[in-house]
């Protein structure tokens, strides 16, 4: 198995659980799970797989630790690194903006030279109204909503981190 980073901005500890299930089912070590604020390029440079996590605040905008984390991670050379995104959002209350947090690192990352993973994920089992994390009709990551359907997070966990493995192997 390639060398995974996984890299979470959080405000309510929430992503930041969802990046320590993703770490403890693909059997990351914690030493390997990073705070997006907190990141360094020479944090990034030993991974060849990056898992970034990022839950949507506001009016569909990135959580806050990622502003910085997104300027870290634009210093550093990710050519051919894989990338997998994965987010939080409300589908109820902000259900047209639900994980746009996935669509803005996406955005920002898609220049880079990394390669995305984990990026067709079929819209067809949420409920939502509108995602900038939808990009040719699928979620370009995962998106989930312990809001309002956390009894559906650890099978769309497990599905697409299957998926994920086999992308990676």
């Amino acid at each position: 198995m390639k060398k995974i980073g996984i890299v979470f901005g959080t405000t309510t500890g929430t992503t930041e659980c969802i990046a320590r299930q993703i770490a403890q089912m693909l059997g990351v070590s914690p030493t390997d799970i990073w705070d997006a604020g907190k990141i360094k390029p020479e944090n990034i440079t030993p991974y060849e797989v990056l898992i970034l996590g990022s839950s949507t605040w506001g009016d569909g905008e990135l959580q806050d630790d990622w502003y910085d984390g997104v300027k870290t991670l634009k210093k550093c050379d990710l050519t051919g690194k894989k990338i997998a995104l994965f987010g939080c959002g409300d589908s109820e209350s902000y259900s047209d903006t639900f994980c746009d947090a996935v669509g803005l690192l996406y955005n920002e990352l898609k220049e880079a030279g990394c390669l995305f993973v984990g990026n067709n994920v079929d819209p067809q089992e949420y409920t939502f109204s509108s995602s900038a994390a939808m990009i040719d009709d699928v979620f370009v990551g995962l998106p989930l909503d312990e809001m309002n359907e956390s009894h559906k997070t650890a099978d769309r966990l497990q599905h697409w981190l299957q998926v994920l493995q086999t992308q990676l192997s």
